[in-house]
């Protein structure tokens, strides 16, 4: 293999690429190999390098986001027993730029579904409707384009195991397509606005939104609240309270994580998803022993039963 190299400090490739933001690399060798918008590309971590091959020097750095200033964001972290463990299990991971479109037919067909399922969705749409690619004698598909699966029929793209989904997709893909939708000219757009178009797409709603804003827009504000991420808030940020609104959970991340949100978003989901089954295994789960918020930050929820310390696991 004829590998380039750029520096990568401060980046954990793994921990990266399958964090639940991006759904299609695979293992190859010491690397991965997978597609950088529609170019095939082998990466390897080699210490504070990362070793690339069929995308430019540029391309590696855009998507990897090696321009994050990733120390001064995690250190803008919440002093929290949770956001510490998340931030310690998660050192060198960064929010990938993804191409816009990729990024939001991939989390439309992500509604209701694990990591793994999503994977397969991807790897069978990529494989049914995306353009073949070879590197290193094995094959990769690229995502297909909008116009691609907008000339899909919804039984075609059920075969990919999108069940209900396959609606949404076709009718997004088209919209895309026809230019009713032009994603790349949204990017100029601010954030309430860019959400509220992206909200009226079929098939996105607040966390898909929140999940391309973040993934594909680089709204770093921008905090998807799934299933894994409300246990966590509920569990660590709220312990005891019984009501509490999707509302009032969006307003409590917005202040509370601020400016880099979406990176504080990752690392609880990531730690969360992963980092608990690692320390089990280890022998070592760690015990939060106390729920603290910092002293400076005055935030009033609208429910009758505030925050209290209790032991948690």
């Amino acid at each position: 293999m004829n590998l380039q190299s750029v520096r990568a400090p401060v980046f954990n490739l793994e921990k990266t690429l399958n964090c639940g933001q991006v759904f299609h690399w695979e293992n190859s060798g010491a690397g991965f190999i997978g597609a950088i918008d529609t170019k095939a590309a082998y990466l390897e971590q080699r210490g504070n390098c990362i070793l690339f091959q069929g995308v430019t020097h540029q391309q590696v750095a855009s998507y990897l986001a090696l321009d994050h200033p990733l120390r001064e964001i995690c250190s803008s972290f919440p002093a929290d027993p949770a956001m510490s463990a998340a931030r310690k299990f998660c050192q060198g991971l960064r929010i990938i730029r993804q191409p816009e479109w990729e990024c939001l037919a991939t989390f439309i067909c992500s509604s209701m579904k694990q990591v793994a399922h999503i994977r397969q969705i991807s790897l069978a749409l990529r494989r049914s409707f995306g353009v073949r690619k070879t590197i290193n004698g094995t094959h990769v598909y690229a995502f297909p384009s909008p116009m691609r699966l907008g000339m899909a029929t919804e039984g075609e793209l059920r075969g990919c195991a999108l069940g209900y989904r396959a609606k949404n997709l076709l009718a997004t893909a088209q919209l895309v397509a026809s230019g009713e939708a032009p994603l790349k000219k949204w990017r100029q757009l601010k954030d309430e606005e860019l959400r509220e178009n992206l909200c009226g797409l079929p098939g996105v709603g607040a966390k898909v939104a929140n999940c391309v804003m973040l993934f594909a827009y680089e709204r770093l504000r921008a905090f998807p609240i799934d299933v894994w991420i409300e246990r966590v808030l509920r569990q660590q940020y709220f312990p005891g309270t019984r009501k509490l609104s999707a509302r009032e959970l969006r307003e409590f991340c917005d202040q509370y994580f601020g400016e880099h949100g979406g990176y504080a978003q990752q690392y609880l989901f990531h730690h969360a998803r992963t980092g608990r089954r690692v320390d089990r295994e280890r022998g070592r789960q760690a015990k939060v022993t106390q729920v603290v918020r910092p002293a400076d930050l005055r935030y009033d929820l609208p429910v009758k039963r505030r925050p209290v310390a209790a032991p948690r696991r």
